[in-house]
């Protein structure tokens, strides 16, 4: 067996905490889905335009400038049909917290929209994702996964999605 050195050892063991402490301390996550800087196209004032779809809730982000200082974007969900819903859409404003990585939330999507003619004035949309637990029903004596309608039925937490805007406004009036 070699022997370390307690110098060597106790510079790694520093290293090493270092390393810990600054990923336990990030205070802005990544978003799972990655954009390039300077991605979406700038869009003028008044201009509907679509932010990202979220096939599994069967809605679609739009957004638009409006031209006013005191609320210079707006952004709203639209529903989709037909489509099989297989997560939630909820509006943040519905949410007792806003969402967070410590209540459970991922960052999901992080979409930054410049407005044309003013490239200072840029919407930042936020899309977050929080996970369901649907699975099919645990395997049976037979082997089988098997609903039975005479037992109530387990509860589970449906996927959820929601979404947060900001305004970057240097020159939005």
């Amino acid at each position: 067996m070699r022997k370390v050195s307690p110098l060597l050892a106790i510079a790694t063991l520093l290293a090493l905490a270092a390393t810990a402490s600054e990923s336990a301390f990030a205070t802005d996550p990544q978003p799972e889905i990655q954009r390039a800087p300077g991605s979406s196209t700038a869009q003028p004032v008044g201009q509907l335009h679509t932010l990202r779809t979220i096939p599994e809730a069967c809605v679609r982000l739009e957004g638009q400038f409006s031209g006013d200082a005191a609320a210079p974007y707006h952004f709203q969900a639209a529903k989709r049909d037909p489509c099989v819903q297989r997560a939630v859409y909820v509006d943040v404003t519905s949410l007792k917290q806003r969402p967070t990585v410590a209540s459970g939330w991922i960052l999901n999507d992080a979409i930054a929209v410049p407005r044309a003619g003013a490239p200072g004035c840029v919407a930042v949309v936020e899309v977050w994702r929080r996970p369901g637990s649907i699975a099919p029903p645990k395997l049976d004596a037979q082997g089988r996964s098997r609903v039975y309608l005479d037992k109530p039925r387990q509860a589970v937490a449906v996927p959820m999605f929601t979404a947060t805007m900001a305004v970057a406004a240097k020159s939005c009036s």
